[in-house]
């Protein structure tokens, strides 16, 4: 027994070398993905001045802080206007949610609906509704915070964010999507940061407020406009302001009471440059003055419960000219560049994306694909010299209250970027105006979520190497196979 035993030993031991060997180059070969534990999901509201939406994200359990995993599930519109138009109804600004809650509960799988953080933040209408009236902005947010936490999710909170916020939330969004905070290198076994030249600055433009957000070439003059983050492992200081009474809507109330103001017509009229000729609509007074923009403008005296005709004259000229009345850009003072009504802005460096309102109205007129400033120009101006007639009969089925302010906006767009952000014709081409990247909206919310839930880390990633499924289980079985081999050699030998 003792000479077989010593006749099989050396294959044996051959056999056992050669298992082990397989064994550690199955295991040796890693990569760099794992089996996701599953599946989570977080959901913002977007509560704006002329509407509020719903979006839902997914990310995988094991990339929390990993980069570029957060995905767009679901947006939903939330049906009527903002929720700041509920001051006087604010249980109703509550069961405005529901229908899209209940699109996001089927959508979460049930188990997970406990686990799924809800979020809703709350821009410039809030923020003017606040101003005019604290208690009833407090009773809105009470009515859908209470709404939302009757379903089975875990409600973390309805506020009002401030501009700066809002500004800064879209350029983590728009930079986060595109994975231009980290960079994995091989070469030297890290992350590393990339140049501050691919780091995209964010143009938000909505119906209260517009924002700038952007990685200055030098150093902020103002610390007011600086905000500060460590994402990856890096420190960003951007620049980022937000103008209150300057989104689309606001600053069309402000070009109409200046007009009413300066109107020569009949008694009651306003020729609107900015609206199409043969557009005519009456409005209340009171329409324009309800609104801390405009109220400080009232004259002493005025009748709000007058109404005012509205009459298109259809001139682009003129237009911007009205537009440009409702800025300051002489205040800025002679020692830091500014942007206008007296506020710092270093030189806009860098690619930018426009969304928003910049995207719709321009998406409206078909000039969100690069065209030259030029261009972009002349299709305006070609648009805006179009009848009223001639303008609803080629958009049978487009909202008409749209209609009205495609031209207004589009040249508002203009004197903004042009005159008050400092765009010139060399750096417009800088200017991207989208909607989406990676398949998600760019905005805020986006941003707001992964700063809340702490899913961009302030350190940078661990590279974490990994094991494929297949090359694991072929090592499990090696290994089951060596030790089976190993114990069956020592009965062998032994007995």
């Amino acid at each position: 027994m003792g000479l077989d035993m010593k006749r099989w030993v050396v294959p044996i031991t051959l056999v056992l070398t050669v298992c082990t060997a397989i064994t550690l180059v199955l295991t040796l070969l890693a990569t760099n993905t794992t089996l996701p534990p599953g599946t989570k999901f977080g959901l913002v509201f977007d509560a704006g001045s002329s509407h509020t939406s719903l979006f839902v994200y997914q990310w995988p359990g094991d990339k929390e802080n990993d980069t570029g995993v957060v995905s767009q599930t679901m947006a939903c519109d939330v049906q009527g206007d903002g929720i700041s138009s509920y001051a006087r109804n604010p249980e109703a600004a509550g069961r405005s949610l529901r229908p899209c809650l209940d699109e996001a509960v089927k959508l979460i799988p049930a188990p997970q609906l406990a686990q799924t953080p809800v979020y809703l933040g709350a821009t410039a209408g809030m923020r003017i509704l606040s101003l005019q009236d604290p208690k009833a902005a407090d009773g809105v947010l009470a009515e859908v915070g209470k709404t939302i936490q009757e379903y089975p999710m875990d409600f973390r909170g309805a506020r009002i964010i401030s501009g700066a916020e809002e500004g800064a939330y879209g350029w983590i969004t728009i930079n986060y999507l595109l994975d231009t905070f980290t960079k994995y290198s091989v070469k030297n076994g890290g992350w590393i940061r990339p140049p501050a030249s691919t780091v995209l600055g964010a143009l938000d433009l909505g119906g209260a407020s517009t924002q700038i957000s952007f990685l200055p070439s030098g150093s902020i003059a103002d610390p007011a406009t600086a905000s500060h983050f460590r994402l990856y492992g890096f420190n960003y200081t951007i620049y980022t302001h937000s103008y209150l009474c300057y989104g689309q809507a606001q600053a069309q109330k402000q070009v109409i009471q200046k007009l009413s103001q300066e109107s020569q017509a009949t008694p009651g009229q306003v020729e609107h440059p900015c609206y199409h000729k043969g557009f005519k609509n009456k409005v209340m007074a009171r329409s324009i003055y309800d609104s801390p923009c405009t109220a400080h403008l009232q004259p002493r005296g005025f009748n709000l419960n007058q109404e005012m005709a509205l009459v298109g004259t259809g001139n682009v000229t003129k237009c911007q000219q009205a537009i440009r009345a409702i800025f300051n850009f002489t205040a800025c003072g002679l020692h830091h560049p500014c942007a206008f009504n007296g506020t710092y802005q270093p030189d806009a460096s860098g690619q930018f994306f426009a969304f928003s309102a910049f995207f719709y109205t321009f998406n409206f007129l078909n000039i969100t694909s690069g065209q030259s400033l030029l261009e972009v120009m002349d299709t305006i101006k070609q648009y805006c010299s179009r009848s009223w007639t001639n303008v609803t009969e080629s958009y049978p089925k487009h909202n008409l209250h749209w209609l009205q302010d495609y031209c207004a906006n589009a040249n508002y767009i203009l004197v903004l970027l042009l005159e008050g952000y400092k765009f010139s014709d060399k750096s417009w081409t800088s200017i991207r105006f989208q909607q989406k990247a990676s398949g998600t909206d760019i905005g805020w919310t986006l941003g707001y979520m992964l700063n809340l839930t702490n899913i961009v880390p302030v350190e940078a990633p661990v590279h974490v190497r990994t094991q494929k499924e297949g090359p694991w289980v072929t090592s499990i079985i090696f290994l089951v196979l060596t030790l089976v081999t190993a114990l069956v050699l020592l009965l062998a030998y032994f007995f």
